[in-house]
């Protein structure tokens, strides 16, 4: 299993909106034969990869798969029926599917003669496949915040200037992150200061994710801008009354999408759980917000920050803006309490990932990877 979890990130960026799934396929005597996993959306899925190298030694042999298999006919056949038809006689999956039309390929197993085992590292496979069980669970894409600050947390020095506070080592797994995700997410003051590019760079493979712009009054993305190229595709969200001639008059290189203002902050931005809904709707399942502080404390705000992962350089600047604007606390009462789940060395740097208290993931296993944001009810 440990190994389809490893076949199975293999897909990250590049399935949405199905799931990333891996399967490895050992024959009667418990030798692996057979690997796959899911490539991209509307391609064969991991079962039927892993059966492809198997052959005929999958016959009586087992399938070890990080998602329960489907049960569904879309663009591709049931994965449950393949692996009967495949002479499987042992399916062991990790997470039951939550999807109501793809669900129930643990029960044609069963009733195919297949002994089938289910909750196998669950909280593994969860956390593997959180944007898309957020998705299918919640209807809206997860939301991961990155930044990077120095160790007494600013972003840039007094004079804005910011390159680079952070080591070549932790930009390139900026650039990781990038490539794992659907959407990269910046708003207007950063779009004016830096004209950021937000493609993926030397990552082999990647399927570039979509560059979004929050520029509520049209102001910020101007002809010529490095996120209007053709490395990626784009998308600016400006406000419904905004004047947003000059990159809807065909030819910007990218997409305008209008959306109401902000109540929380009457004519100050965007409506954020507007904006999450259209990027569901077209597809996205995680996003990677990178904007600035401002920003960033408008999604905390609006409880919509799944997790945050934060690169710290080993630098004082003693001045300078911090990681994090107005996220509407006030009090210490208040405080969004994490749980660091990970912290790892890159270079001189260290990157720290935390997530929300620990909830019940899909099939009653306890999940680590959760949502710090409370759904509305």
């Amino acid at each position: 299993m440990r190994r389809a979890l490893d076949l199975a990130a293999r897909g990250l960026g590049a399935t949405s909106p199905n799931p990333v799934v891996g399967c490895v396929i050992l024959d009667r005597s418990g030798r692996t034969v057979g690997e796959g996993w899911h490539q991209r959306a509307g391609g064969p899925h991991a079962e039927v990869h892993a059966l492809a190298e198997a052959g005929d030694d999958a016959r009586g042999g087992t399938a070890v798969v990080t998602l329960e298999p489907c049960n569904h006919t879309g663009r591709t056949g049931p994965c449950s029926q393949a692996l009967v038809e495949a002479g499987i006689a042992r399916v062991v999956y990790a997470v039951a599917d939550p999807n109501p039309t793809a669900t129930g390929g643990a029960r044609a197993l069963a009733d195919a003669g297949v002994d089938v085992e289910g909750g196998l590292f669950a909280d593994e496979a969860a956390a593997g496949n959180i944007a898309w069980l957020t998705s299918v669970l919640h209807h809206r894409p997860y939301v991961t915040w990155k930044y990077a600050a120095t160790l007494d947390g600013r972003t840039a020095a007094a004079d804005g200037s910011s390159r680079w506070i952070t080591s070549e080592e932790a930009r390139a797994d900026v650039h990781r992150l990038r490539a794992e995700s659907d959407a990269v997410l910046v708003g207007a003051g950063t779009a004016r200061a830096d004209d950021p590019h937000l493609a993926v760079r030397g990552v082999p493979g990647a399927v570039q994710p979509l560059r979004v712009v929050l520029d509520t009054d049209a102001s910020a993305v101007k002809r010529g801008a490095r996120v209007l190229d053709d490395a990626a595709p784009t998308l600016v969200a400006v406000a419904e009354d905004a004047d947003a001639g000059e990159l809807e008059g065909g030819g910007s290189g990218a997409e305008v999408l209008r959306l109401p203002r902000s109540r929380a902050h009457e004519g100050t931005g965007l409506d954020l759980r507007a904006l999450l809904d259209a990027l569901h709707d077209r597809g996205v399942r995680s996003v990677l917000l990178e904007g600035g502080a401002t920003l960033a404390g408008a999604f905390v705000a609006a409880q919509a920050v799944d997790r945050v992962i934060g690169y710290v350089a080993p630098v004082l600047l003693g001045a300078g803006p911090p990681a994090l604007g107005d996220a509407g606390i006030s009090t210490i009462a208040q405080a969004l309490r994490l749980t660091v789940c990970e912290t790892t060395r890159l270079g001189p740097d260290l990157r720290i990932t935390a997530v929300g208290p620990a909830a019940a993931a899909p099939g009653g296993h306890a999940s680590t990877v959760t949502s710090i944001a409370t759904e509305e009810s």
